[in-house]
């Protein structure tokens, strides 16, 4: 009887496991990162079709990665193509973590990195204006890597 009582509980106690396992278990699909860059399409938007509107960034980093570059040679592509009466505002963002200031500082860095790109490319530096948000919107509210990810990023947006 007390084995049955033990069995029991132990019973109890790993499916309560396996429970909450699944609860923090990502859905598939929900998210991709490539270490802590976010390479999902769940918070992705178009600036046009086929062109994505934002890239990510490691964190604390302000660096381009190769899946940035080919979205910004494509932004490029499509502003010198379509957009040629067209201004631009591009976004930087950060994660909650750090200070306000140093998010601030740290989305500028990231938005301007996207501006030199855009103009090695061919647009004209007039038609960027740069904007630094640091941590004040993000686009996913949750606290973790995958929030975090998803937060650290550049967004470029038609200003007219």
């Amino acid at each position: 009887m007390v084995f049955l009582v033990n069995l029991r509980k132990y019973l109890i106690i790993a499916l309560a496991g396996i429970a909450l396992t699944a609860c923090a278990t990502q859905k598939r699909g929900s998210g991709q990162m490539q270490g802590d860059v976010y390479t999902g399409s769940a918070t992705v938007e178009f600036l046009a079709t086929g062109v994505k509107d934002r890239v990510f960034f490691a964190t604390n980093k302000s660096t381009l990665t190769t899946a940035s570059r080919d979205t910004l040679r494509k932004q490029a592509a499509w502003m010198r193509k379509k957009g040629k009466d067209k201004t631009f505002t591009i976004e930087g963002h950060a994660d909650e973590r750090g200070t306000r200031e140093y998010n601030l500082a740290l989305g500028e860095r990231r938005a301007n990195a996207v501006k030199d790109y855009l103009m090695t490319y061919g647009i004209s530096g007039s038609r960027l204006n740069v904007i630094s948000y640091g941590k004040e919107r993000p686009v996913n509210s949750g606290s973790n890597p995958l929030a975090w990810s998803q937060n650290r990023r550049s967004v470029t947006v038609k200003a007219n």
